[in-house]
């Protein structure tokens, strides 16, 4: 690879990095909202949230960067075509295919960069997210739950404590749980302590009443203890025996799955189809960057020509993607659409690179560009002229 090679891998990559870390900034901002009540509804401090969401960023890269190099790959092209460096290469003799080079590089990064993310990074990721998670939520009561609020520890059940002592007694406690369709438990306590034993946790309460409010019976009935203990061991047990689903699974793990294993054993297509989307997922870089080579690469005297090129490359990226999602969609219930998706990434490498070879240039047809220019001119001349109507 030369000056110009080089050079232009290290444009494409360093848009690359650019796009692609923007773009999944953005998605995890979007994502991480969605669990904003990990500080505001359960207390956890700003480390905890940044970690827990963070660890979905690998997931995010996996889907983002074949998009991101593709919209690097068209940056690229279209500064060098606008800047008429494609047709004084062309001319000096360097044939499209020898231009093609440092872009099908930085693509073999970026699927290496996949295919590490797809088959262990991701994974992992999502593992310790479901660990944090369930160790968050087995604390909730110990080390969460702040005075004078209202914390929701499930559907319907609803907790709330006055004060909590320096060794962790908890005081004036209100238990609201409506998790039973047929009555409803009040519990009202002055003292409470968290207990835990083999695995289990309890809340020892103490001097209190219990109001039990069948939904058939006119009145609750009411029960004075002295001590009343309060199961919370179902806060508990995901932390002890934590089932992975088929996308937490390593690579080598969807290859030879442990038939006897309970994911495997009820959900085998999903297995199959997660497997496959593995696969196929670093090949869609490489697809990419050809397909949009194959549209962009060509020198073109004028820049509309280009921008319906740029608009080609865009309708067969995600075409392409469309496909693959597809086929792992349907692969579930219907095994052979799983060939879908590698179907359509070869024939589309294939078509693209015998384009490249051969220096095809790849237009829309006469027809569709004279209706585009038609319709742009009109939209302008309506534009223009309510422009100059308003006051």
């Amino acid at each position: 690879m030369g000056s110009i090679g080089r050079y232009i891998f290290r444009t494409t990559f360093g848009a690359f990095l650019v796009i692609c870390a923007s773009v999944t900034a953005l998605m995890w901002i979007t994502q991480a909202l969605r669990d904003i009540d990990l500080m505001t509804n359960q207390g956890q401090s700003i480390f905890v949230f940044m970690g827990l969401t963070g660890l979905i960023i690998p997931l995010l890269l996996q889907i983002i960067a074949p998009i991101a190099l593709m919209i690097a790959v068209s940056h690229v092209l279209n500064k060098l075509g606008n800047d008429s460096e494609l047709i004084v290469m062309n001319a000096a003799g360097m044939p499209p295919r020898i231009l093609f080079r440092p872009f099908l590089a930085a693509a073999i990064v970026v699927s290496l960069l996949v295919a590490l993310i797809s088959a262990y990074v991701s994974p992992w990721g999502l593992r310790e997210l479901r660990l944090w998670a369930t160790q968050v939520r087995a604390d909730l009561i110990s080390n969460v739950i702040q005075p004078g609020r209202f914390i929701k520890l499930a559907e319907r059940l609803t907790l709330h404590i006055r004060e909590r002592q320096p060794n962790g007694q908890l005081l004036g406690i209100l238990i609201d749980d409506q998790r039973n369709a047929k009555e409803r438990l009040t519990i009202l306590a002055e003292r409470g302590n968290i207990v835990r034993s083999q695995g289990s946790a309890f809340l020892i309460l103490e001097n209190g009443s219990v109001q039990r409010h069948e939904t058939a019976q006119r009145d609750p009935a009411l029960v004075l203890f002295d001590s009343y203990g309060f199961d919370l061991s179902w806060l508990t047990n995901g932390a002890t025996a934590v089932k992975y689903s088929s996308r937490e699974r390593y690579l080598w793990e969807l290859f030879d799955p442990d038939r006897s294993d309970e994911t495997f054993a009820d959900q085998p297509q999903q297995v199959r189809a997660e497997l496959h989307e593995r696969l196929t997922a670093p090949l869609y870089p490489l697809a990419f960057v050809i397909l949009t080579y194959a549209y962009l690469g060509a020198p073109r005297t004028t820049r509309q020509s280009r921008t319906m090129s740029l608009l080609g490359a865009v309708g067969a990226v995600g075409a392409l993607r469309g496909l693959g999602f597809v086929g792992m969609i349907a692969g579930v219930n219907t095994p052979i659409a799983l060939l879908l998706p590698y179907i359509a990434l070869i024939a589309g490498s294939v078509l693209g690179y015998v384009a490249i070879s051969r220096g095809v240039i790849i237009e829309p047809p006469s027809w569709m560009t004279s209706f585009i220019s038609t319709l742009t001119e009109r939209l302008a001349q309506r534009t223009g002229v309510a422009a100059r109507q308003a006051p």
